[in-house]
């Protein structure tokens, strides 16, 4: 979770349109760092990372209601096609005008104890893990949205 000091409208915007300018980039985040990554703004549409030949699609939207809630699937690059998890996405706005944003990541309890995601962690510490992944991305997210205020997304 965080709040971005934003309106709900602006903060879903920002999180499904600038994702590229607040994803972090390196390979703890990315299937690459050479690609941009983008969602398709609409039900059903990729989250995908493009790159100068190709694009690896890491999932697929399942819910598309803005400003309030996002999910899609997700899969790293080293799922199997039928292996995948679930992402929940809420923008609430807050008393002082700002929003919060909070991800629920799951199914990764469902991967097999010796999936390669996992690094050899068990099911509790990749959970923790995971946990702090996405709070490295929504520290990006924060940082990115007084930038995109200014710019006028």
């Amino acid at each position: 979770m965080v709040t971005v000091p934003c309106s709900p409208e602006l903060a879903f915007e920002v999180f499904t349109t600038e994702t590229d300018l607040w994803w972090r980039r390196g390979v703890r985040f990315r299937a690459s760092s050479s690609g941009v990554l983008a969602f398709e703004p609409k039900l059903g549409g990729r989250l995908f990372e493009q790159y100068e030949t190709h694009a690896y699609e890491a999932g697929r939207i399942t819910a598309w209601d803005p400003p309030a809630r996002l999910e899609f699937e997700w899969r790293a690059s080293n799922f199997a096609p039928d292996e995948l998890t679930f992402v929940t996405v809420t923008f609430e706005p807050t008393p002082s005008g700002s929003t919060r944003v909070t991800v629920e990541h799951r199914g990764f309890a469902a991967l097999r104890p010796d999936h390669p995601v996992r690094h050899g962690a068990t099911v509790p510490a990749f959970i923790a893990r995971m946990g702090m992944w996405w709070g490295d991305l929504l520290t990006g997210l924060r940082v990115h949205v007084p930038e995109a205020t200014r710019t006028g997304t």
